[in-house]
Parts: C-alpha cells; sequence; structure tokens
C-alpha cells in the first residue's frame, strides 16, 4: 500500500469536512476510503439509516442504537471490492466492532487523525478503540495515527 504523509492529511482533512455532516449534536465523524493510487472511493459519517428522522438524537442510548458509524457507512457506500485500501478517519480511531468489520473486507490500512480537544470523547471510547488496535494488530495492519490540536 503506498504510503505518503501528505495524501494521508488530505484524505484526513476530507475526513474532518465529511464529520462535520453528521447531524450527532455531540459530534460527527467523518470517513473516507482510498485506493493505492491515492483515489477516492467513499466517503461517510455517523448517523441514522437512510429514510430515519433524525430525532431522539439527544437521547445518547437511543441514538447509539439507531446510529450506523462513519466507518460502516463509507463501506456500505463504496459497494465495490475494498481489498488493499485505506480507510481514512477523524476525529477518533475505529471503534471494536467498526475495526472488525473494516479488516473483513479487506482494507489494508488505517489511518486516524485523533483530535486531543475531544477528551471525553476519546475517554469514552477508549477501550473500544484498544481492543480495535489490538485486532489490526493481531492481523500486522498498520493503524497511523496523526495528532490535531
Amino acid at each position: 500500500m503506498y504510503n505518503n504523509k501528505k495524501w494521508d492529511l488530505r484524505f484526513l482533512n476530507l475526513a474532518k469536512e465529511v464529520s462535520t455532516w453528521s447531524k450527532d449534536p455531540s459530534y460527527g465523524i467523518g470517513a473516507i476510503i482510498a485506493n493505492n493510487k491515492n483515489r477516492l472511493v467513499s466517503l461517510g459519517y455517523n448517523g441514522y439509516p437512510r429514510g430515519i428522522k433524525d430525532k431522539g438524537m439527544e437521547n445518547r442510548e437511543e441514538k447509539l442504537a439507531k446510529t450506523i458509524h462513519a466507518e460502516v457507512n463509507a463501506i456500505l457506500f463504496a459497494n465495490r471490492n475494498l481489498e488493499d485500501h485505506s480507510l481514512f478517519v477523524y476525529p477518533l480511531l475505529p471503534c471494536s466492532v467498526c475495526m472488525s468489520i473494516i479488516l473483513q473486507v479487506g482494507i489494508t490500512r488505517v489511518v486516524a487523525m485523533v483530535s486531543i480537544e475531544n477528551n471525553d470523547l476519546i475517554e469514552r471510547w477508549e477501550k473500544s478503540n484498544k481492543i480495535g488496535l489490538d485486532i489490526a494488530k493481531e492481523l500486522n495492519i498498520p493503524i497511523i495515527i496523526y495528532k490535531e490540536g
């Protein structure tokens, strides 16, 4: 897989922009999938399934039960074979469930920009993110992390 910091940052900045499209009042997550020739393949953000009204987002339990994570939305939207592709995510690492799905579809590189200004978000997802990192490590999948803020 081609590795170039300039392209990593370009795709991470795009993931940051896409994260603003989320209607989640707490935080938005953006994900970008690119092939090994640095071509954009797909994008996604966290939100409810298509056709579901964006109500109940103030209720954390209800919101979490309905929300599709940005990484999964990007995978579903791609609607193609994703072997040997990279996934870029902002502002935090993929959770353990997303990481399992990312690896199951053949993505071979994960790049994250972690916003250290979102400490409560990082703490809330810390356990799940650690499990996700362990899964990737076991399969020798590189995880590149850039810090923002």
